[in-house]
Parts: structure tokens; C-alpha cells; sequence
């Protein structure tokens, strides 16, 4: 079976364990842990009998939520079949322009969608692109015209390295660029005065796309659902697009019980820092490991022997799931991604961490 390129493939993993996909603890997929909450399950088992009827096509409650969520007209917003059916879209514009700027390492289906449109890229290296000091924009800019059409796509928190940036360093792209696509997939894993979400200034420049996720910090990756931010007009030519009713019902009904769960968004942002730190200390205290401090509720750890070599015998031994980085190519085999988890889950990983590097394979 072939190698997969996202996390959360447990089939594929279940199959190299030799056991189970429920017996694998998954480290590979960024998903919260508390989740999914239960005014979701509440939520999807009322909506059961609505599954006779097609969803609204202008999904008008759940945008009309996320407006209010984000202080918008509901025009503003654009449901879709999780985040990457709205990257598709945003990627089409890019590819419309003469020359896309990605900051790598960058999430794999970044690359798919540009190239599906013949994207002309030109990737960036993120150690180059922002520095202490703000941007380096003759870096990511080198030497071409102001007439030139250029875009950039980067995400925040930066997936996999879990920094974040401040939102006024990112301001001056907006400057900079004709499109601007902001991934903020992990962003709602701070809490609101710790963001620094560019959704504020979406009115204020018509080039700036913000994509959002609803299924990691809600644990509700099965059902696909996420949304756009950007200026009405785009996000109507995006809708002549793509396929009717992309986003079913029970994903809808769910989507607006989660946006309003005011607790358990609470009892995620309460519980993420304590444990992603006590998690960071455990994996700094094993030989052969060097963490990297982030904001989101994962962690990217520099490793000495193979990550591959270390996935496939935390797999076999101890039925533990990580996402090794070789669809990374900056990163390859020397560093791996982990989710952060409960406290119990994290103990485990880290006793069969330790374990494992002191075996060959």
C-alpha cells in the first residue's frame, strides 16, 4: 500500500501494525483530542431526518453564524467541503496570475491545486522569507517588476513548524501582492486575544483570501467542513465554479452548534498550552529529539535516526501513528510531526519514543 502524503491514514497504518485501525493511537493527524464536542453529536442526530431534503444552496444559517462570529455580512462567507475544497478555488486565481509565491515547507495540497491550474510557483524558504525583524520582502520579491501579477500563499499558525506570525508582519504583504491567501487552519487554536488572524483587515484589502478549517479544532474531520473569508464578488465567481450543495446537512447543523459552544472552545483553549508544553519538555529529554516550539496543537521534532525508520517501529511495537515529513522535501526523513493529545495518550508516546531509540530497526 502505497505511502500516504497527509496524516491520519489509518488504514495504511493499521495494515503495516497488523492490527486495527481503532487499536492505533494517531499521532499524525492534528486533531483535537476533547472532540468531538456534543452539541455536535446533538446537533447532527436532530438533523437526521432532514437528509430527505437538499441542503440551502446559500447554507444561509451557518453563514449568517459565521458572520456574526467574525463581526461580517454574511456575503463575506463561503461554506465549503472542508478546507481544501476552498483551496482549490483560491489556487485558480493564483494560477491566473503570473507568478505564485509559496512559503515552504509548505502542506502538500498546496502544491496539487496550483498545479492542477498551471501555476507558475516559486517557492520560498520560510528561514528567508520572515526573520526576527518583519519581512524580508526583497527576498520573497527578487528582482522582478512592479507590473508583474503576483500572489502568495502561506498559512498561520505555519504548518508544520507550528510558528506564528504576528499579524503585522504579515500586513505589508498585502502591500506587496495582487492575492493574498492566508491558511489559517490552526488559528482558532488560540484564543481571541492571543489570534493574530488577518480576518480583521479582509475588508480593507480585496486581495486578501483567508481559508478556515472547522474540523481540527472541532474534531470533525469525517465530515468535511470549512469556509472562505474574502470579498463578496470573488466568493460569487467561486460559486459559479464548483459543484452544488458542497457542504451536506449534517455538517451544516453541526457547524452551527460548535460555532456557538462557547464551553467547549474554552475547555480546548484551557487545556492546549499546559499540554502541549509538558509534551514539549518529555520529547526535549530524549536523546536523539530536538522539538520545535509552536503555537498550534502540534509539534515538528528534528530527529536523528530516520523518521520513517522511527514511525515504522512505533508502529509495529507500541501501534503508535506519526506523520513522518517526507512530503516535505525541505524536511524529509529528519524530522517528524505529532499531534498533541491527552496527557495519558502523550505518556505512552513518549515512553515508546524512548524506547525505540534505543532499538534499530
Amino acid at each position: 500500500m502505497k505511502r500516504p502524503r497527509h496524516g491520519g491514514n489509518l488504514v495504511w497504518a493499521a495494515a503495516l501494525a497488523g492490527c486495527r485501525a481503532s487499536e492505533l493511537v494517531d499521532f499524525s493527524a492534528s486533531i483535537n483530542p476533547l472532540g468531538p464536542p456534543q452539541s455536535a453529536i446533538a446537533a447532527i442526530q436532530g438533523s437526521l431526518a432532514a437528509l430527505t431534503a437538499y441542503p440551502d444552496p446559500n447554507y444561509s444559517e451557518l453563514c449568517s453564524t459565521l458572520s456574526e462570529w467574525h463581526e461580517l455580512p454574511p456575503d463575506w462567507v463561503l461554506p465549503g467541503n472542508g478546507a481544501a475544497e476552498l483551496l482549490t478555488w483560491a489556487c485558480r486565481e493564483l494560477s491566473a496570475l503570473d507568478v505564485t509565491y509559496l512559503l515552504t515547507p509548505a502542506f502538500g495540497d498546496y502544491w496539487r491545486s496550483l498545479q492542477t491550474f498551471g501555476a507558475k510557483v516559486h517557492p520560498v524558504l520560510l528561514s528567508e522569507a520572515i526573520s526576527p525583524s518583519g519581512l524580508r520582502i526583497n527576498k520573497i520579491i527578487p528582482q522582478i517588476g512592479k507590473a508583474k501579477k503576483r500572489g502568495i500563499l502561506l498559512n498561520n499558525p505555519h504548518n508544520p513548524t507550528g510558528n506564528l506570525f504576528p499579524q503585522e508582519r504579515l500586513k505589508p504583504y498585502l502591500e506587496e501582492f495582487n492575492l493574498v491567501v492566508v491558511d489559517e487552519a490552526f488559528m482558532d487554536f488560540l484564543p481571541p486575544g492571543e489570534e493574530q488572524s488577518l480576518i480583521p483587515l479582509v475588508k480593507e484589502y480585496t486581495n486578501l483570501v483567508i481559508l478556515r478549517s472547522l474540523t481540527k479544532f472541532y474534531s470533525l474531520p469525517g465530515l468535511r467542513l470549512g469556509y472562505a473569508i474574502a470579498h463578496p464578488e470573488r466568493l460569487r465567481r467561486w460559486q459559479k465554479w464548483r459543484d452544488p450543495w458542497p457542504v451536506n446537512i449534517l455538517a451544516a447543523a453541526a457547524a452551527v452548534a460548535v460555532i456557538q459552544d462557547k464551553t467547549f472552545q474554552q475547555q480546548t483553549w484551557d487545556w492546549l498550552p499546559p499540554t502541549r508544553q509538558e509534551l514539549f519538555e518529555g520529547i526535549k529529554n530524549i536523546p536523539g529529539l530536538q522539538p520545535l516550539e509552536g503555537a498550534a496543537n502540534f509539534l515538528l521534532v528534528e530527529t536523528e535516526k530516520p523518521s520513517s525508520q522511527l514511525q515504522k517501529q512505533l508502529l509495529i511495537k507500541h501501534k503508535i501513528l506519526i506523520r513522518d515529513c517526507l512530503s516535505f522535501p525541505e524536511l524529509g526523513d529528519r524530522f517528524f510531526r505529532l499531534a498533541v493529545r491527552t496527557t495519558q495518550d502523550n505518556q505512552l508516546l513518549l515512553q515508546a519514543l524512548s524506547k525505540c531509540l534505543l532499538d534499530t530497526i
